[in-house]
């Protein structure tokens, strides 16, 4: 390895180890929003925005990145997801180039398609310089090659650093089953274009190694935390050992709609947090002609079997998923999809250019270049998600007890998902429907505030006064997400200044009461959560 394990162990042992990452532990993550990158496809360095080849290298850079954290910053993200940066194979391939940065070459070098180390180090100063931290993926369940399609696939190791010997790798077989934990932990993963040489990362010297490269590297680049990729297919012991050496916060990519399959992850301490797959996909249907009240129960099972909810990534589309607008591309539906996922318990986590209403389909064309949306600050979704950062970071800063104040359910029916966020006084109350822009007027009672309580509407700026039990009336239209926060919780936070009444301005036709929800949680166990 390198050329030899020696001189590998020697190599990362000559990286400074102290001060691992930015000292920003699962607490301080999970009180951040994320915002996820894939440098390719973000900024190039000279700032052009021409079109690109979608399975080619499109020129995104580091620096480019550098240049435009205001975009992100200005939504209130607190903290930035990038793509591996370590360097990859170049060949051209049946299915693309590696501009992703998943097809590991070389652990010991940095990716220059990205630019150089002065660039990334430069990136890590002025993010930590405008207190965002930076995750960073890391592959360590695979090596890759261009592949002819010829199975068996035929490998030179000698190419691989530090895993430059056939023997520190799973021998060939392709994963049949995926429900069998043993074959997708020691296959090869999608042998098509490029082989996945699968690691043994059973073994203690291939696990010793990649322990000794993450600190190293956590180290000499100041990483706050780690994305861990395909963590579903290395085995068990490997990853509490990898967490514990990098010294930083990690997610592991565990793909599966199965509590007990994610859970054990954190119930076995194998991983701190993960993407939150559990409501990926109940919340996708929810928007498309499904029911939230499978979200909710996927939201009971996640807190049954997982010990801290807390500290899994919220999403509605990432890098391996079809964009949200892909399958419905109504505005007020991916307005509500961002309320959720920025608002719901959890960390929340946006891929880039889902902002600006993306809709890209399968890979490669669900990583559109973001230039081609001229960083517009103007876009519905960028504006809202703006002010849900805002809102949500300064419920954070009245109370840090609200990061983890379980979202209380107060309504939850096919067409409305009603919750309470944090204590009261810093506590926001929310409602996503998925009625689309076609959605008609309608008043809706919620409760979730104290008794008189003088609270804002924060999307449109209306005020409104709570009733002797906690209740307010929401005035619903066009399939609008409803947020609404104490309006003493809005002092000196520049958020609607001034404010008109919360009305509509001719009589809405009916009322939906909270008889209705209140059925639904005592179904769900959730009657408590009702603040009337």
């Amino acid at each position: 390895m390198r050329s030899s394990i020696l001189s590998a162990v020697t190599a990362a042992a000559t990286l400074a180890f102290s001060g691992l990452g930015h000292a920003a532990g699962i607490d301080e993550w999970k009180s951040r929003s994320v915002y996820q990158v894939m440098i390719d496809r973000f900024a190039r360095t000279d700032g052009s925005s021409a079109e690109c080849e979608m399975h080619l290298f499109c020129g995104g850079t580091w620096k480019g990145l550098m240049n435009k954290l205001d975009y992100i910053q200005d939504m209130g993200f607190t903290a930035i997801q990038i793509s591996p940066i370590v360097k990859n194979i170049e060949e051209h391939t049946a299915v693309g180039d590696a501009y992703h940065g998943y097809w590991s070459l070389d652990n010991y070098k940095l990716n220059d398609k990205f630019g150089t180390e002065k660039d990334f180090k430069d990136l890590v100063a002025e993010l930590h310089k405008r207190d965002i931290l930076l995750m960073v993926d890391v592959v360590v369940n695979n090596m890759v090659q261009k592949f002819d399609n010829v199975i068996p696939p035929k490998i030179d190791y000698s190419k691989f650093n530090p895993f430059n010997d056939k023997k520190y790798f799973h021998p060939y077989c392709n994963v049949s089953d995926w429900t069998n934990i043993k074959e997708s932990q020691d296959c090869w993963l999608y042998p098509y274009g490029v082989a996945l040489a699968d690691l043994d990362t059973e073994s203690p010297v291939v696990s010793k190694e990649l322990n000794s490269w993450v600190k190293g590297l956590v180290s000499n680049y100041s990483i706050d935390g780690l994305r861990i990729d395909a963590a579903k297919h290395v085995n068990d012991e490997f990853l509490p050992a990898f967490v514990e050496a990098s010294g930083v916060f990690a997610w592991g990519e565990i793909y599966t709609d199965s509590p007990d399959e994610l859970c054990r992850y954190q119930s076995l301490d194998l991983l701190p947090g993960m993407p939150n797959y559990l409501e990926f996909w109940p919340l996708n249907d929810a928007f498309n002609g499904g029911t939230f009240e499978d979200v909710a129960t996927m939201k009971e099972a996640a807190r049954s079997g997982c010990n801290d909810t807390y500290a899994l990534g919220n999403f509605v589309e990432n890098h391996d998923t079809a964009r949200f607008a892909n399958r419905n591309d109504d505005i007020a539906i991916a307005k509500n999809a961002m309320t959720y996922i920025l608002l719901n318990d959890g960390i929340p986590t946006v891929y880039q250019g889902q902002e600006q209403h993306f809709n890209g389909n399968s890979t490669p064309f669900n990583r559109e270049p973001l230039w081609l949306s001229n960083y517009d600050k103007t876009a519905p979704l960028y504006v809202l998600t703006s002010t849900l950062n805002k809102i949500r970071n300064n419920a954070i800063k009245l109370d840090s007890s609200y990061i983890e104040s379980p979202a209380e359910t107060l309504r939850v029916d096919n067409n409305h998902f009603c919750m309470k966020k944090g204590p009261y006084g810093s506590q926001v109350v929310f409602c996503v429907t998925n009625k689309s822009t076609a959605g008609t007027k309608y008043e809706m009672n919620v409760g979730g505030f104290q008794a008189s309580e003088e609270v804002v509407e924060v999307l449109t700026c209306r005020h409104n006064t709570a009733d002797g039990t906690g209740t307010i009336t929401m005035y619903m239209n066009n399939g609008e997400p409803k947020v609404y926060v104490p309006a003493a919780a809005l002092k000196d936070t520049g958020i609607c200044k001034e404010t008109t009444k919360d009305e509509y301005s001719s009589a809405a036709p009916g009322a939906l009461g909270v008889t209705g929800g209140l059925a639904m949680a005592v179904a769900f166990g959730w009657a408590a959560t009702f603040l009337f």
